[in-house]
């Protein structure tokens, strides 16, 4: 199940929009948040081919993606606004290819917040998330009032970037 809104073009089309990543200063606004120095401003294709690395059985950290990109690109940080549209853009081109017959997507279902909860804006929400873990062999612990429900011992099956 996909979001009800489907960019013009659609999804595909924002994943591959052509763009460069950007590497800025941190302003003073957002410094308090996020420290100082730079901070990389990825692309959605560059979220992409690093969910695509993360096999069958194995999971990564939103802030693991982050990281990643911040090294790879001589960076303090990873803007995570921007990390996470792009996560969501990717995960919902994973959708399109997988309604339009192709068998290898971008298996977004596989990234998990930094303490392993399951991710409520992924199409399906953590219902849809939470099967595909399943299949693949992950236990998934019910989540408690406001909190989404989250991978048990999820550290045990990360992968390194």
């Amino acid at each position: 199940m996909s979001s009800k809104f489907t960019p013009r073009g659609g999804w595909r089309a924002k994943l591959e929009k052509e763009q460069e990543p950007q590497v800025v200063d941190v302003t003073p606004k957002i410094a308090k948040r996020f420290g100082t120095g730079k901070m990389l401003i990825a692309t959605p294709l560059l979220v992409d081919n690093l969910v695509r690395q993360v096999p069958q059985g194995k999971l990564v950290t939103i802030g693991q993606i982050r990281e990643r990109l911040a090294k790879d690109f001589c960076a303090d940080s990873t803007c995570p606004l921007t990390t996470g549209i792009f996560l969501r853009i990717a995960a919902e081109t994973a959708e399109e290819d997988l309604r339009a017959g192709k068998k290898e997507i971008t298996p977004y279902w596989r990234v998990v917040r930094d303490n392993g909860s399951l991710n409520e804006r992924f199409p399906g929400g953590v219902e849809g998330q939470a099967e595909h873990l399943k299949e693949e062999g992950h236990i998934i612990e019910p989540g408690k009032g406001k909190k989404p429900p989250r991978v048990k011992d999820f550290e045990k099956s990360l992968q390194r970037l």
